[in-house]
């Protein structure tokens, strides 16, 4: 994520700030909003089938882990139930243990989970959802396979966190863990190298937020 972002979400978080109070909790959370900046350990739990002129080579893939800052939006359709949304984009380089070190590529994936909150207003405030993704692969480079892609896949997410009032405002810290259920298949040497792989990294992050 860009530098210009992470101060973009700064500063919603001092405005939101400005125009919050804690009397939204007294009212009912139906129809209030939640932002939370957050710092995401990336880490994939990463499987492939990689064939060279459609022969499985064998061997096994791994991909490097990442650490990203993310901003997310939650909305509360009622008190105990909303929506999320986060946005963060990381970079991962891939390694087959026989084609060797197989590239790199950023990747964007915009994910919408549905929540539910057991205790919304309480001094200990965990939540579990369900939900989609959309990745987007970008920017893949390979000194080795040139050219490379890899393509955009819808997957699926599935989530559990907890939210920790700060005083009694409207700030409060996170925690949370997602695992996505995310595909994508790799060409690259102009078609020769082919790869199905599974993803299916957890997200797993802490950050602050505030609701208004």
């Amino acid at each position: 994520m860009r530098i210009s972002t992470v101060v973009a979400a700064a500063l919603l978080l001092s405005a939101a700030g400005l125009a919050s109070s804690p009397a939204c909790a007294d009212d009912g959370l139906a129809g209030h909003y939640q932002i939370r900046l957050r710092g995401l350990a990336v880490i994939p739990d990463a499987s492939a089938t990689v064939t060279v002129s459609g022969t499985n080579i064998g061997g096994t893939t791994s991909v490097t882990n990442s650490f990203i800052p993310e901003v997310d939006g939650t909305y509360f359709i009622t008190d105990h139930i909303g929506v999320e949304l986060i946005a963060g984009t990381t970079k991962h380089s891939v390694h087959h243990s026989i084609a060797g070190n197989v590239g790199s590529v950023w990747l964007l994936p915009p994910t919408l989970t549905a929540q539910y909150h057991f205790d919304p207003t309480g001094p200990f405030r965990p939540y579990v959802g369900a939900g989609i993704n959309y990745t987007f692969f970008y920017s893949a480079h390979s000194a080795t396979f040139a050219p490379i892609s890899f393509s955009n896949n819808v997957g699926f997410a599935l989530q559990a966190g907890a939210d920790v009032p700060v005083g009694d405002g409207p700030y409060f810290l996170n925690f949370d863990v997602k695992k996505l259920f995310l595909s994508t298949t790799m060409k690259a040497a102009g078609g020769v190298v082919h790869a199905s792989a599974n993803l299916d990294p957890w997200i797993i992050g802490a950050g602050v937020g505030i609701r208004f």
